[in-house]
């Protein structure tokens, strides 16, 4: 039953628990660890097929279907964080766990699959994919749950964002550079050796940065910052259910999450890329070049983007930056469809490849920070179930909308696959050679532009029912802290 709470004046700094600076840069390196891993994998279908000797349709689907058992397994590891609370904590335990799993994994994975009798490879595989998806879901958790008993000031939480966002977008700068300059003419593509020195880097910096995070947290992650402090409610598999029933702004989180992440996973499909640069444009080095001089103006936005939320709160800068991406967006369909997209160049600096590229830019800065924007206020729908029922579930909430995600997303590559087939593309892709016509330029304006404004429109409609500003937030926060101070008061006596 909800508690009734009268307004109130927004906090004094003193009731709210901060962390230091260092300490939410560090913590966020919890997710950069688990990004590194993740890019390792992106190349095992390589290794499965060009080492191992797997088929590409027996790996393609495998992968495809891994992302079942990924969703599966998340709400499962979010109750078993719930329910710990011990000498180290409820969350750094899993967080190590998770990455010494991956690290046993991606070693014995790259390093005898090969080597296994051939009948049995395909299943070693298997087994040994499954349980490394364990062993992320382990990590990743903790980056959602884990900010909870960070921070609880609604001006701090988007901190996190600032840091997340720069070390992703010089995580995966640096590691395509790793690998197209370095990794792959030192070992001549994608070779057994080259899979040896790779997972060897990513396991080190992976472990480096895991430790580091465990610093950054080890303060907080204690009983007494868990929910109201003290003797917390113990999660059942029933309360999943009745936490996504009964938290609307969970519900509208979810919603405004994962439309996006649909939309953004169909736009930045490198099919897309390739029809949008490689047809539509007609140079796909374009989009290699522009790609990278991105980097520093969308780290600047990033900026930007976090401190906005930072002043005037979370949902507030989400609604702001989906509004300025929908312009951008559309004026960048209009800059296509009413100009020449053929005379966009890096090395010809018209007003048609200048428009485009400062447009490009803007726009992916502010996609970044619409996106990124999310993972803080994942805590803070965490606390409102706390403030709502007393139920204090950082790992079940965070993994649940996981799950959603996860499912959702996962549709993306359907929803490229029905258009292109519906145009003629039934057994094979566009490609670069493929010529432009008028089918190609729609889908590719529908795929790469609508598929995100639709999804930026949905994102709009929920955020008018999501409740959790800056103000919401303040008196909740300031409830959450009676509650503690009362317990603690009665706790002395």
């Amino acid at each position: 039953m909800e508690t009734t709470v009268k307004k109130v004046e927004i906090p004094k700094e003193s009731r709210y628990r901060r962390a230091k600076t260092w300490q939410i840069g560090a913590f966020a390196l919890n997710n950069s660890a688990t990004n590194i891993f993740l890019y390792l994998m992106m190349f095992v279908s390589y290794y499965a097929t060009g080492v191992v000797g797997l088929g590409t349709v027996i790996v393609s689907t495998l992968i495809t279907m891994s992302r079942i058992w990924d969703g599966v397994t998340d709400p499962i590891i979010g109750l078993w964080i719930d329910k710990t609370d011990g000498k180290f904590g409820k969350f750094r335990p899993f967080m190590i766990l998770g990455w010494v799993v991956m690290t046993i994994i991606t070693l014995l994975m790259f390093f005898t699959t090969h080597l296994v009798p051939q009948n049995l490879r395909l299943i070693y595989f298997i087994l040994l994919y499954l349980v490394y998806i364990v062993g992320y879901t382990f990590q990743t958790a903790c980056t959602k749950a884990g900010q909870t008993v960070l921070t609880n000031d609604p001006q701090q939480r988007p901190l996190f964002s600032t840091f997340d966002m720069s070390y992703t977008s010089l995580l995966f700068a640096g590691a395509a550079v790793y690998v197209s300059n370095y990794m792959v003419p030192k070992h001549g593509g994608f070779t057994e050796s080259f899979f040896h020195e790779f997972v060897i880097t990513v396991v080190i910096i992976a472990g480096i940065m895991t430790a580091l995070a465990v610093i950054g947290l080890w303060e907080k992650d204690r009983t007494e910052n868990f929910g109201t402090g003290g003797v917390q409610q113990q999660i059942k598999l029933k309360d999943m259910f009745n936490i996504i029933k009964g938290n609307r702004p969970l519900q509208m989180l979810i919603v405004a999450a994962s439309t996006d992440k649909l939309a953004a996973t169909v736009s930045s499909n490198s099919i897309v890329m390739v029809m949008l640069f490689g047809i539509v444009i007609g140079d796909f080095g374009v989009f290699g070049s522009i790609s990278a001089i991105t980097m520093i103006p969308v780290l600047i936005l990033i900026q930007i983007g976090t401190r906005y939320a930072r002043k005037f709160g979370s949902k507030k800068a989400l609604v702001v930056s989906t509004w300025m991406c929908i312009a951008l967006y559309t004026a960048m369909f209009l800059l296509l469809w009413l100009g020449d997209p053929t005379q966009i160049r890096m090395t010809d600096m018209n007003a048609m490849s200048i428009a485009f590229i400062s447009l490009y830019i803007l726009a992916t800065g502010v996609r970044n920070v619409s996106g990124g924007i999310v993972i803080p206020m994942i805590p803070d729908i965490t606390d409102y179930e706390v403030y709502k029922n007393d139920l204090y579930a950082p790992g079940v909430m965070g993994t649940i909308f996981s799950f959603v995600d996860k499912m959702i997303s996962s549709l993306g590559q359907t929803v490229i696959g029905i258009l292109l087939a519906y145009i003629g593309f039934k057994e094979v892709f566009p490609s670069v050679d493929t010529p432009p016509s008028t089918a190609i330029f729609w889908v590719t304006m529908f795929l790469f532009v609508g598929m995100m404004i639709l999804g930026w429109v949905a994102s709009l409609i929920a955020m008018k029912f999501y409740e959790l500003d800056d103000k919401r937030m303040a008196e909740i926060q300031t409830e959450l802290a009676d509650r503690r101070d009362a317990k603690k008061a009665a706790a002395e006596q």
